[in-house]
């Protein structure tokens, strides 16, 4: 039989994507890279040619999801059913569609342990930087619509995410339950004020 031999790129890609699904339905302490060996037929100076270990692949995967978050929302924003609406509607979508963290929960669970909370400072930094831009052509519609008034787009799209991403995640610091509660209870009047939006726009999120 013939052997395949795939590009290099094809062959990466195709290993983050198997760790990924690794990661998902195993505990990332349990996960082994002989585990994705053996998921993959694959020799085990293969694996390491691309991953010098388990946690160089899983900062490969991070960044994995975070392209397919970024490609998924900016798909829907540029939908028939999206590109079209004024751009509070289309805000209230994003808020509402972005769900990275439900559909990659045991994942990004793996960051929450303590040899990873370096990784996990950076996951947070490439998030607002992948993220941030497609906000920020929201907020810039909003206020030529007049719905809105940023004087900085961007910057203003930076803060929001890096204050929801650290001050609702537990595995950056224990939060108790009351203080995430609390802060969500005020998220729709602090996004009002932000963004100098109609009283009322996001109370959906209380």
């Amino acid at each position: 039989m013939t052997r395949t031999v795939k590009k290099p790129d094809e062959r990466r890609d195709e290993i983050i994507k198997a760790a990924r699904e690794l990661f998902h339905t195993k505990d990332y302490e349990k996960a082994t890279m002989k585990d994705l060996m053996d998921q993959l037929n694959i020799a085990k100076g293969t694996i390491y040619h691309y991953f010098s270990s388990k946690q160089d692949l899983l900062q490969a995967v991070i960044h994995d999801m975070i392209d397919n978050e970024f490609e998924r929302l900016t798909s829907l924003m540029q939908s028939d059913r999206v590109k079209n609406l004024p751009a509070l509607e289309k805000f209230q979508v994003l808020l509402t569609e972005s769900n990275t963290e439900k559909e990659n929960e045991q994942i990004l669970e793996s960051l929450h342990h303590p040899e990873n909370a370096q990784m996990h400072t950076r996951q947070l930094g490439q998030y607002i930087l992948k993220l941030a831009p497609l906000w920020a052509e929201v907020f810039t519609q909003g206020n030529s619509e007049g719905v809105f008034h940023v004087k900085k787009p961007l910057e203003t799209a930076e803060f929001i995410l890096a204050g929801a991403q650290f001050l609702t995640d537990m595995g950056f610091y224990p939060w108790s339950e009351s203080q995430i509660n609390r802060r969500m209870q005020a998220l729709p009047a602090f996004l009002e004020a932000m963004l100098g939006a109609p009283e009322g726009s996001f109370s959906f999120l209380g």
